[in-house]
């Protein structure tokens, strides 16, 4: 394990199910949440090394709770990201 805990915001369960497996294979703690509501307060609650967050959200714009991350933590990254596909294994490298 990396140690590092990276916060993964999706609210489709099936997307989620496949960004944790990535996560958890290249050696992440993962954090699932599925709202933007529910990510500030893990945010809050708990040490976070890096956010995966899903554009699309159903109570809020992933912009929108992005701005919120970086005002409550404003040195933990934070990738916007839409839909899962080809790219995603890219993502992981951020962290």
């Amino acid at each position: 394990m990396s140690g590092i805990r990276v916060l993964c915001v999706e609210n489709h369960p099936e997307y989620m199910g496949a960004l944790k497996y990535m996560l958890e294979t290249a050696g992440y703690e993962v954090m699932p949440a599925t709202t933007g509501g529910q990510s500030v307060r893990l945010l809050t609650t708990l040490p976070v090394d890096g956010v995966l967050l899903e554009y699309d959200l159903p109570d809020s714009a992933g912009i929108a709770v992005r701005a919120e991350m970086k005002r409550i933590k404003p040195d933990v990254p934070v990738l916007l990201f839409t839909g899962v596909g080809s790219q995603t294994p890219f993502l992981l490298r951020f962290f």
